[in-house]
């Protein structure tokens, strides 16, 4: 289980799909130069390989673990944690005026992929981190900024998220935990919260010196559903006026789940003011704390895309090197009988190159997605416009490819994979969280078809169709594919039931996401034909081949799926459809 950082294909996405060299000419990433790129790509690569990447597989065997109400993580995850912070990596495109570098989103989500590929349940606890800096950073007062952000940008202290509830699940708006405003005391214009909790992510830990719980709760008298949702900021430990921590707040973590994978990530039941003391401070304005909240998810939702292409790199790495060692068989047609590796076997090479091709490609998806969302950072709302139309898009396609390569990485393992010993089944494991939690991929794809089809009157999804179609002047498959995109959106703004369109958007959102990957990865083909990534250039030809050949047309043939309308979904009632 030995991790190699896919550096150079990553430079490659980072340069032709995110447009670095664009991005640095602003003030704002000017510090973005080629050095300081290369630099940052190769060291967290050889930090997430030599630190992180080890304890992969004791994270997995032996998990977190509830002892006494603390959570336990096996030995070497604090010291890798406690170098994580000192190098700074936390800190890349944190804000400025708190101790953060100001680099492009871009570069932060490079620095996630290296972790995550490394051991993607240890990564989750940075990764949240960025979210909860993220949604400080546009919502929280300068009092707010000022007592939190400098650590949670140093990493020294980190970030959750905290919306699920044990009745509510994905209907965030029928969420109970109160917040009731403190009038006098000590903690006079904060609030007392009390409620309960389920999925928090790296909710109770001792890596980090405190931990800032960002939970969704109601005030007295609030409107209903989700217009009713304040966000408020609720540390482990309170703050004292020195900025460090003091004492305990009132909330707990009252267990840890037993998952199917990630187990080295501690997805905790918290439970705030069972003595009536947990203090909070609001973020934002009342009752809109649903969209500060939203300006967190929208960043994991990325990173959580990203985690499909961590997990299949390291899927396909561990799979290339068994199949190059494992030894079974003549190859078919062959006068040697001799038996050889099973990377010469038409069957595997297919898996191999397939696992290569849809990782690669999803890759492109994210870095794409990357920067156009630097570029809406910049003040090109059109860019932003398209970094939303593309979210949906890495976080449903490429969690789901993440589970194929996963998967495919087994079946090249044959029976070995199906057996712990090799890990080929962790990866697996891991993946399947990853389409999920951040909103579901069936939530992703109804955001799709709904929100982010009007976006801009609409021409924030058509124009990323356009731009499909524009590379793919040369490529027929990839040329029909756009059109069939266009196609099924024309059909689902103006013909479509809202029935129609959510039957429809998952097939949908799948053949949209491989057309645009289909597309940044002839972006990466023209640019190695003209010198770039000498390196990868003979492996880049025949797995964007592979990809333009076979995916792209898988993908198109999801076009009639996505224009089947709801009305067979309902030929059955429920009662007939459970028998």
């Amino acid at each position: 289980m030995t991790y190699t950082p896919a550096t150079q294909d990553q430079l490659l996405a980072i340069r032709v799909n995110a447009g670095i060299e664009e991005l640095a000419q602003s003030e704002k990433f000017a510090a973005a130069e080629p050095d300081m790129v290369e630099a940052i790509v190769g060291g967290i690569g050889e930090f997430a390989a030599g630190e992180w990447a080890p304890l992969n597989r004791v994270g997995d065997l032996e998990g977190a673990k509830l002892e006494n109400g603390v959570v336990r993580l096996p030995g070497g995850f604090a010291e890798a944690y406690e170098h994580y912070v000192e190098q700074g990596w936390n800190a890349i495109s944190g804000p400025v005026e708190f101790g953060g570098q100001g680099l492009p989103f871009t570069l932060s989500c490079n620095v996630l992929e290296n972790l995550g590929t490394a051991n993607m349940a240890f990564n989750l606890l940075p990764m949240l981190s960025v979210g909860s800096i993220e949604s400080l950073e546009h919502h929280g007062s300068k009092e707010l900024q000022e007592k939190y952000l400098p650590k949670l940008v140093s990493g020294e202290w980190s970030g959750t998220m905290n919306l699920t509830e044990p009745q509510a699940g994905s209907d965030v708006g029928a969420l109970r935990t109160t917040a009731q405003p403190i009038s006098e005391g000590e903690h006079a214009g904060k609030y007392r919260i009390k409620g309960q909790k389920i999925y928090i992510t790296w909710g109770e830990h001792e890596l980090a010196k405190n931990i800032i719980h960002l939970v969704l709760a109601r005030l007295p008298d609030a409107p209903e559903g989700t217009r009713g949702i304040s966000l408020f900021i609720v540390p482990k430990y309170h703050v004292k006026d020195d900025g460090t921590p003091g004492e305990r707040n009132d909330l707990r973590c009252v267990s840890i789940e037993h998952k199917l994978g990630i187990n080295a990530s501690p997805t905790c039941v918290m439970s705030y003011g069972d003595n009536g003391e947990c203090i909070g401070e609001l973020v934002g304005a009342e009752n809109r704390g649903l969209m500060a909240m939203f300006t967190m998810m929208n960043n994991a939702r990325i990173n959580v895309g990203n985690q499909g292409v961590q997990i299949g790199e390291r899927a396909t790495q561990q799979a290339l090197d068994f199949a190059r060692e494992r030894i079974q068989s003549a190859r078919a047609g062959s006068p040697d009988k001799a038996p050889v590796s099973i990377i010469e076997h038409p069957d595997v090479r297919r898996m191999l190159l397939r696992m290569k091709a849809v990782t690669e490609g999803a890759r492109a998806l994210l870095y794409y997605t990357a920067g156009q969302v630097d570029r809406g950072t910049l003040g090109d709302a059109a860019a932003g416009a398209r970094g939303e139309v593309l979210t949906p898009l890495i976080k449903a396609w490429g969690t789901d490819i993440g589970i194929e390569v996963a998967s495919l990485g087994v079946q090249v393992h044959g029976g070995m994979g199906f057996v712990e010993e090799t890990g080929a089944a962790q990866h697996w494991r891991d993946s399947r969280i990853a389409p999920i939690y951040e909103g579901t991929n069936g939530i992703q794809a109804a955001d799709l078809v709904t929100r982010k089809l009007g976006l801009d009157g609409g021409e924030a999804l058509t124009g990323v169709i356009t731009d499909v179609a524009r590379e793919a002047a040369d490529e027929p498959a990839l040329a029909g594919l756009a059109a069939d995109c266009a196609a099924v959106a024309q059909w689902m703004r103006e013909d479509a039931s809202l029935d129609d369109r959510l039957a429809g958007s998952v097939p949908f959102c799948t053949m949209f996401a491989v057309a645009v990957a289909g597309a940044q990865l002839v972006r990466q083909l023209r640019a190695v034909e003209d010198g770039a990534a000498p390196g990868i250039a003979a492996t880049k030809a025949a797995s964007v081949r592979f990809f333009l050949d076979r995916i792209v047309p898988e993908a198109a043939g999801l076009k009639s799926a996505a224009m089947a309308g709801g009305e067979a979904l309902y030929a059955l009632s429920a009662d007939q459809l459970v028998g």
